[in-house]
């Protein structure tokens, strides 16, 4: 596990761009947390990573976007979803099939239908100390595909790590 903590949101969106460099075709990414968390602001420096130009925006409403850049980018916001069924008939299958990297907004409650392999990235709010725009940041490899690369990740992480 690789803990991270962020100030702001421009910070998170950093982090998050600096993960991109480690991202392959066909990775997943699951990203939990509560409303207001991040999650979008997280996506958007990963997307900025990856070569996406776009603007990149919340798929809340229309479940999935798709963005082009130097690896193909589908993100997923199944707040929404009633049933696992739903995401099947949303296409994600195909999705993960399409050799991009695929981010899943609210991911933790889908999981069963999702390959185990995987990063989970969960954001928590800030602490009871905290300024409002600190967010607090766990990575998590499930999975075969990204134990090899969690060292290095950590290292390029480091300078977000929380004091003891």
């Amino acid at each position: 596990m690789i803990t991270a903590r962020t100030t702001s949101a421009a910070a998170t969106r950093e982090l998050a761009t600096e993960l991109a460099a480690f991202l392959q075709a066909g990775d997943l990414l699951v990203l939990a947390g509560d409303l207001g968390t991040g999650k979008t602001t997280f996506t958007q420096g990963l997307a900025r990573g990856l070569g996406v130009t776009e603007t990149v925006t919340s798929p809340a409403f229309v479940l999935a976007r798709c963005y082009e850049g130097r690896i193909p980018l589908a993100h997923l916001d199944v707040y929404r979803l009633d049933t696992l069924q739903e995401l099947t008939d949303l296409g994600i299958a195909e999705m993960l099939d399409a050799g991009g990297v695929t981010v899943v907004e609210w991911g933790d409650v889908v999981l069963p239908a999702l390959p185990s392999d995987f990063l989970e990235i969960k954001l928590a709010g800030p602490g009871p100390d905290d300024d409002e725009d600190h967010r607090n940041i766990d990575l998590r490899a499930v999975g075969p595909s990204w134990p090899p690369r969690v060292g290095a990740l950590r290292t390029a992480l480091s300078r977000w790590e929380p004091p003891c």
